[in-house]
């Protein structure tokens, strides 16, 4: 980020103390990019014998068909063990699998190694979870799986209550700014500013700083993708040019033409940012589009998969077309910020607000009623 160009600044791992791994799936097949295929791979594997149940499952050390684990907080999941459950699949929910790649998961504890309930718990409507990637930083309404993450959730208890800040870092802010200073206000802002060694430079100046969340709100937008659909100005909007095929196996990109083909389709304009942009080295649309035409492995439940490619495939697509232009205009703008009248380290440290408490670094209690255990039993408080 060039301008800075002091040292003494805060990192994001104490202006967001708590943070958590993503949940360790330990099989790929309760998650998937479809929710029908999800549905059908769990009627296959409660319509198997046990001894096939059991391979379908893919056990681990972790979790067998007998494992005894409670309900994830939050979700209606039985908690029956596996080896004698009957019944409906859990309906699955979106959930982030890679960068912009929302897709969904079965949320049961029985299928999830390590679920990470102090996730679900404070996961809700209200809730914004800053996703930490070696060579990113993105923020989601979806629950998220991306592997070798930090999960940074903005609060800490449901209902959007008790920010996850640094004890008094807000109200620091706030009179160093003239002005109140949101939890989703120093979010934006680190989107803005956060530098690739993971610190985030903070600003006194009240102009910069509006700017710097303004930039950081609308890149929270884009990212989250719950509210009002991102639209390109028109003549620049992405639409299907030529039909995509049943089955499109390939993907290729023309730069002269802007257009995206898979297979014999056509999609077109994509702009060139839109195909480039990249997350820790990976193009995005290539990521989500080997996703979605992978293979399982024949006789597994991840076989079971859409015998054809789905319309609302091509929906997302377009839109993630859309974000991903959007967003490299933002992230140039990014590029070129420049951070004045620091508020620094030293600074938080002499008021206080640094180093943070240990309590801040763990999970809040959130535990307001009691949460169904294995084979439905509550636990006696």
């Amino acid at each position: 980020m060039p301008g800075v160009t002091y040292d003494d600044v805060p990192l994001l791992a104490d202006l967001m103390p708590w943070s958590v791994a993503p949940p360790r799936l330990g099989r790929s097949w309760p998650a998937g990019p479809d929710a029908a295929s999800l549905k059908a791979r769990w009627d296959a594997l409660l319509k198997a014998a046990v001894p096939d149940r059991e391979a379908l499952f893919g056990p681990t050390r972790a979790r067998t068909l007998h494992s005894a684990v409670g309900q994830l907080p939050g979700q209606r999941a039985g908690t029956q063990r596996l080896a004698r459950a009957s019944g409906p699949c859990p309906e699955p929910v979106r959930a982030l699998a890679a960068p912009f790649d929302e897709q969904w998961l079965i949320p049961d504890h029985r299928l999830i190694d390590a679920a990470r309930p102090e996730l679900w718990r404070v996961a809700d409507e209200r809730q914004v979870f800053a996703v930490e990637l070696p060579d990113a930083l993105l923020a989601t309404s979806r629950f998220p799986l991306l592997r070798g993450a930090r999960v940074r959730p903005l609060y800490r208890r449901p209902g959007g209550t008790e920010p996850n800040l640094a004890p008094g870092l807000a109200a620091h802010l706030a009179a160093r700014l003239g002005h109140p200073v949101t939890a989703p206000d120093v979010l934006a802002w680190t989107l803005t500013a956060v530098r690739p060694d993971r610190s985030v430079p903070l600003t006194d100046d009240p102009e910069l700083w509006a700017r710097g969340v303004e930039l950081g709100r609308r890149a929270l937008w884009l990212m989250r993708r719950d509210g009002e659909r991102p639209r390109l100005p028109g003549g620049r909007r992405p639409y299907v040019r030529a039909p995509l095929p049943s089955r499109p196996l390939t993907l290729d990109y023309d730069r002269d033409e802007e257009a995206l083909h898979l297979g014999d389709g056509r999609i077109a304009p994509v702009p060139t940012a839109a195909w480039d942009y990249s997350v820790d080295g990976v193009r995005v649309l290539e990521q989500w589009f080997a996703a979605r035409v992978a293979e399982g492995e024949p006789g597994t439940l991840a076989a079971i998969r859409p015998a054809t490619w789905p319309q609302a495939w091509t929906s997302e697509l377009l839109e993630l077309i859309t974000v991903l232009a959007l967003l490299a205009d933002v992230r140039s703008q990014q590029e070129e910020w420049e951070i004045s009248s620091p508020v620094t380290a030293s600074e938080l440290r002499a008021a206080g607000v640094l180093p943070v408490p240990a309590s801040a670094r763990r999970p809040a209690s959130v535990l307001d009623h009691q949460e169904e255990g294995p084979e439905g039993q509550f636990a006696l408080l």
